[in-house]
C-alpha cells in the first residue's frame, strides 16, 4: 500500500520534519499498516493499536535514543518499531529469525530494555535516569501498574534525586475520573510553560534566601497537589501521596495535545506522572469491541474482521483440559478455589469463573501476590489450583520457598506454557521450572504426556498433603486418543521394553520420543516418568540395573532438569550407566514456531530419532 508519511519515516528524525497539525494523518497510516500487518503475520493488535498516538508523540519530543523510551510490555511497541527503521522488516515480526517479539537492545538502538512481560519499566528507568542528563521516560500500561515490581519501583522514585517521567497509559481504569472541562483546564495550566517557568524561579530564588530545604519542598510539593484535587474535587492518588507531579488524566488520542504537554513537562526537574487515557484496540471496531480476544487475535479478515481458524484440530488445548477438569473439582469439593495472576482466558480458568465466579480470584499483573495469597488459602483450609505461565512463575520464586514450601502448604500449582511456547521468544518460554523447582524441600513436580495424565494428575492434587506442581505446555494436546493408564504417586510407566539402552522422558516431549523410536527401528525401551520428584526409584533400579546406556530427553534446561536427577540418583546408588541429556543447553532461545524451535533444539521427532541413531549400545 503507498502511505504518503510513513513510506517515508526511516528515523524519528524523518518524523520531525511533518508539521505537527499532521501527526493524526502519521497515526492513521501507522494504524492501517498494523491492521494490514497482523492479519496476515499475527501478533499483538489492540495494545499496539491503543498506543500510536502516544508513541507518536513521544519520538516527536524526545530526542531518541539518546533519550531513552522505556517501554513496559513490549507488545504495545509496535508502531515504536516501525518509527524506529524496521518498517520495511516489519512483515517478519515474530517469525523465526525475524523482528523481536517485543523491545530488543540487541535488535535496535532505539530499543532501551528487554519488555517481554510487565512491571518493570519504572525501576529500569529510574537506573538509566540516575547521574545522567538525559531524557528518560517509563511507559507503562496494560496492567502493569498492578505488579509489585511497578509500585516498588515508584516508592524508590519519590525518595532518590530524578527527572524521571513515567506515562501511565490507562487504556481500562483510571485512577481518577475524567469528566468536564475543568480537568483538562487543570492539565492546560500545571503543564503551561509560563506556570513551570514562574514555579522554579521561585523556588530557585527560596534556595538561594535558604527558605527552602528538601523537607519545605517535599510540604509545598503536597500542599499544591492538594491544592489541585481540591480545585476539581478529585481524591488525592498514589502518585500525589508519594509527592511525584501529576499531570492528568488527559486524551492519549489526542496526539497534537500530547507533543504539546510533553514538550512543556519533559524538562521539568524532579519525578513526574503523566495519566493518558487510551482505548485497547483504538480504531479497529472489532477490536475495540472486544479488547480480550482481540489482543492477540491470530490472522483475520481485516475488511469484515472475521478471524481465521486453522482446519482440522480436533484435539483439545492443554489449558481447555486444565479448565474443564477445574470446573469438575470444583463442583464436587467447595474447598476448591482458583487463582491467577490476570490471565483467566488464557489459561482457560475463565470456564469455572463463568459458572462459579465467587470462587476464582484474578489478581492482577502479580504473580508473588497470586502464590503467597494461596499459601493463605490453604492455610485457611481451602485447596487453592494457581495458575501461572512457566515463564511468569520465575517472579514468585522466592513467594514458592518461604510461604508455601516451608510451611508445606497444599498449594497446587499448575504451570501452563511450559516449554518452547514459540513466536514470543526468549522472554516466554518456560524452560526453567524443573530446574528451578526440584531443588525446593517438600515440593512435589509431575508432568502429563497425554489429556488424561492432566486430567489425573489434578484429581490426585487434591488429595495429596504440600505443594505439587503439574507443568503442561502451550498449544494443542499431544498423544490425543492414546491408551489411558491410571496414574499413581511417584509412579511411571513403562511406554515399550528393548534391549539396546532405554530412554527416559517426562511430560509431552514423550510423545515425539515414541515417534522417534518407531522411526529409528532400533530395540530401545522407554520409560515415561512421569514425575520429577518423587522419582520412581522402582524404574531406576530396574534401568540401572539392566541397561550400561540410558538417554533422558525433556523440553526444558538440561542443566537441574530429568536428566541431572538421574544422574545423581545413579551416582548415589552405585550404578554406572553412560547417561545422555537431550533438553535445552545453556541457552536463551530465540522466538519463531514450536515447529521450528523444536527442529532447531533436535527435539522434535527427527531430531530426537537422529540422537537415538547416534547412541552406541554397549
Amino acid at each position: 500500500m503507498d502511505y504518503k508519511y510513513i513510506n517515508r519515516i526511516d528515523s524519528p528524525a524523518d518524523l520531525k520534519q511533518i508539521p505537527v497539525e499532521e501527526l493524526p494523518a502519521v497515526c492513521a497510516e501507522l494504524r492501517d499498516f498494523i491492521i494490514e500487518a497482523l492479519s496476515k503475520n499475527p501478533g499483538h493488535l489492540a495494545s499496539s493499536l491503543g498506543a500510536i498516538e502516544l508513541t507518536v508523540a513521544l519520538h516527536y519530543v524526545f530526542d531518541t535514543p539518546n533519550d531513552k523510551l522505556v517501554w513496559d510490555v513490549g507488545h504495545q511497541a509496535y508502531a515504536h518499531k516501525i518509527l524506529t527503521g524496521r518498517r520495511d522488516r516489519f512483515h517478519t515480526n515474530r517469525q523465526f529469525k525475524g523482528l523481536s517479539p517485543f523491545t530488543n537492545p540487541a535488535e535496535s538502538e532505539y530499543d532501551a530494555f528487554i519488555a517481554g512481560h510487565a512491571s518493570n519499566s519504572i525501576s529500569a528507568a529510574l537506573g538509566m535516569n540516575i547521574g545522567g542528563d538525559r531524557n528518560v521516560v517509563a511507559i507503562i500500561g496494560d496492567g502493569a501498574m498492578t505488579g509489585g515490581l511497578a509500585f516498588e519501583g515508584l516508592n524508590n522514585t519519590s525518595m532518590d534525586k530524578n527527572n524521571l517521567l513515567i506515562v501511565l497509559n490507562d487504556n481500562h481504569m483510571a485512577i481518577d475520573p475524567l469528566k468536564g472541562g475543568f480537568t483538562q483546564y487543570l492539565v492546560d495550566i500545571t503543564t503551561s510553560e509560563m506556570y513551570n517557568k514562574w514555579r522554579w524561579r521561585i523556588y530557585q530564588a527560596m534556595v538561594k534566601l535558604h527558605l527552602m530545604n528538601d523537607e519545605k519542598r517535599r510540604r509545598i510539593l503536597r500542599r499544591n497537589n492538594n491544592w489541585k484535587a481540591a480545585l476539581s474535587k478529585q481524591k488525592s492518588n498514589i502518585f500525589t501521596g508519594l509527592n511525584i507531579r501529576y499531570f492528568g488524566p488527559t486524551d492519549g488520542h489526542d496526539v497534537v495535545g500530547l507533543v504539546r504537554i510533553l514538550s512543556e513537562i519533559k524538562n521539568h526537574r524532579g519525578p513526574k506522572v503523566l495519566h493518558i487515557i487510551t482505548k485497547k484496540g483504538k480504531g479497529y471496531a472489532p477490536a475495540e469491541n472486544d479488547q480480550t480476544v482481540w489482543h492477540a487475535p491470530g490472522e483475520f479478515n481485516v475488511a469484515n474482521g472475521e478471524r481465521l481458524t486453522a482446519n482440522g484440530e480436533s484435539a483439545p488445548l492443554w489449558q481447555e483440559v486444565f479448565g474443564e477438569t477445574l470446573l469438575d473439582l470444583a463442583k464436587r469439593n467447595e474447598k476448591i478455589v482458583g487463582i491467577t495472576p490476570a490471565m483467566p482466558s488464557g489459561c482457560s480458568m475463565s470456564i469455572m469463573q463463568k459458572e462459579l465466579p465467587e470462587r476464582v480470584f484474578d489478581v492482577g499483573i502479580a504473580e508473588g501476590h497470586a502464590v503467597t495469597f494461596s499459601a493463605g488459602l490453604a492455610k485457611a483450609g481451602m485447596v487453592p489450583y494457581c495458575n501461572i505461565y512457566s515463564t511468569f512463575l520465575q517472579r514468585a520464586y522466592d513467594n514458592i520457598v518461604h510461604d508455601v514450601a516451608l510451611q508445606n502448604l497444599h498449594v497446587v500449582l499448575c504451570i501452563d506454557r511450559a516449554g518452547i511456547v514459540g513466536n514470543d521468544g526468549a522472554t516466554h518460554h518456560g524452560l526453567l521450572d524443573l530446574a528451578y523447582l526440584r531443588p525446593i524441600p517438600n515440593m512435589q513436580i509431575c508432568a502429563p504426556r497425554t489429556a488424561e495424565d492432566l486430567k489425573q494428575m489434578m484429581v490426585l492434587a487434591e488429595k495429596l498433603d504440600g505443594p505439587i506442581a503439574i507443568r503442561y505446555p502451550r498449544g494443542r494436546v499431544t498423544g490425543y486418543g492414546l491408551p489411558v493408564t491410571d496414574v499413581e504417586y511417584g509412579k511411571g510407566v513403562k511406554l515399550r521394553d528393548g534391549k539396546d539402552f532405554a530412554v527416559l522422558t517426562i511430560g509431552s516431549i514423550g510423545n515425539p520420543m515414541s515417534e522417534a523410536i518407531e522411526a529409528s527401528k532400533r530395540d530401545i525401551a522407554h520409560y515415561d516418568m512421569r514425575w520429577l520428584k518423587p522419582l520412581d526409584e522402582e524404574i531406576l533400579h530396574e534401568v540401572g540395573k539392566k541397561y550400561k546406556t540410558i538417554v533422558t530427553a525433556e523440553d526444558g534446561m538440561i542443566a537441574g532438569g530429568l536428566g541431572s536427577a538421574v544422574l545423581e540418583w545413579m551416582a548415589e546408588h552405585g550404578y554406572t550407566p553412560h547417561v545422555i541429556r537431550l533438553g535445552v543447553h545453556d541457552q536463551f532461545v530465540e522466538h519463531g514456531s514450536t515447529k521450528e524451535l523444536y527442529h532447531m533444539l533436535k527435539l522434535d521427532t527427527e531430531g530426537l530419532c537422529e540422537s537415538l541413531l547416534q547412541v552406541p549400545v554397549k
